[in-house]
């Protein structure tokens, strides 16, 4: 049966319509939020022939574009689901379309961390609702999270994993470059760390062991990057075997890279590491990544921005986190055969804000 309304009551009670009550019914109408579109599509892009770390080699970056459309107005973020943390394109697009009823009935930044544990899903999907929000309401992501206008700033350039004589001549290629950040992969890296060093003299450099030296070897091979004036070593260990580093010397700062995901995991860092290497899709997108950059500032860290190898979508939000970085890493687009229209605009090493064509 059908609910019958009181006509007092709907009328205010005199027979007359009550207009208070309408503006009210209207104010309430307007609140609501308004249906949001959701579309996914995973999308490979050619990498310039082969990008090689100690895990093994890739010739394609393969990333997840979601699009959020309200209004006529599209906001976009991308992510790069890692085998290394168990993601793959399929589980990755099975967590997004899990959280599309409520994206798509308004759910904001705050609900989707509650909706997606971090990771790439969630970071695509929150990229997506700051590209969105600034879309809609005319006012720039940076205008909310930067102190100051953006600025172009410096980025790392990767020399892939070979063989000593190839990572020489890739150096010496980019020694032009203000840093080189040489991927090692344990045995032989004596003869690599001196090859890219006496191919780029000029040059600071950061070693990323991705986790392949040991007990036995780390303190011989800290002490040969110190000696050849190495800036910084990322994440020398496997995860899970960080105690080693509250026992041995620092000569180089390290870096925590798969160690560190979320704001949550820098109180157990304290002590073994130097910096903290903080990356969107590890963190689940800028919304938290912000907040992990101001605590990792507070308890004494040194900041990196880095990236997995994606297009300059990935790229976009953490340019505006790196703004506060002591080092930034976010040469993906340059490891790619080509990169999307409306690309980051790099010169050299020096990369500038995005526009507003990309993102934010």
């Amino acid at each position: 049966m059908a609910k019958r309304t009181n006509p007092q009551t709907s009328l205010g009670g005199s027979g007359k319509l009550n207009f208070n009550s309408l503006k009210q019914i209207q104010r309430k109408k307007n609140q609501m939020p308004k249906p949001t579109r959701l579309t996914v599509e995973s999308e490979s892009w050619p990498i310039r022939g082969s990008f090689n770390i100690s895990r093994g080699a890739k010739t394609q970056a393969d990333v997840i574009v979601c699009r959020l459309e309200r209004d006529a107005r599209n906001g976009l973020g991308e992510c790069v689901p890692y085998a290394r943390y168990g993601e793959t394109i399929e589980s990755v697009i099975e967590q997004i379309e899990e959280a599309r009823g409520r994206i798509e009935a308004g759910a904001g930044r705050e609900e989707l961390a509650r909706l997606l544990p971090a990771g790439a899903a969630r970071n695509a999907l929150d990229c997506a609702l700051w590209d969105l929000e600034a879309k809609l309401t005319g006012m720039p992501v940076h205008r909310h999270i930067c102190k100051m206008p953006p600025r172009p700033v410096d980025t790392a350039m990767t020399i892939s994993l070979g063989d000593a004589e190839e990572m020489a001549l890739a150096a010496r290629a980019h020694g032009h470059r203000p840093l080189l950040k040489v991927k090692l992969g344990g045995e032989g890296d004596i003869d690599r760390i001196h090859a890219v060093a006496a191919a780029a003299p000029r040059t600071r450099i950061i070693l990323d062991a991705n986790e392949s030296w040991t007990e036995e070897n780390i303190s011989e091979l800290m002490l040969e990057a110190a000696n050849l004036h190495v800036a910084l070593i990322e994440q020398p260990l496997p995860a899970g075997k960080d105690e080693i580093l509250e026992h041995i010397a620092h000569p180089v700062p390290v870096c925590a890279d798969e160690s560190v995901h979320v704001t949550a995991d820098l109180d157990a860092l304290a002590e073994r590491y130097d910096c903290v290497n903080i990356k969107l899709d590890k963190t689940g997108g800028l919304t938290e990544a912000m907040q992990m950059r101001e605590k990792a500032h507070r308890m004494g860290f040194a900041v990196m921005v880095g990236c997995m190898v994606g297009t300059s979508l990935s790229m976009a939000p953490a340019i505006l986190l790196a703004q506060e970085a002591e080092f930034v890493d976010l040469d993906g687009p340059l490891i790619l055969e080509r990169d999307r229209k409306h690309g980051l605009s790099y010169s050299t090493s020096i990369v500038s804000p995005p526009s507003p064509l990309l993102w934010g």
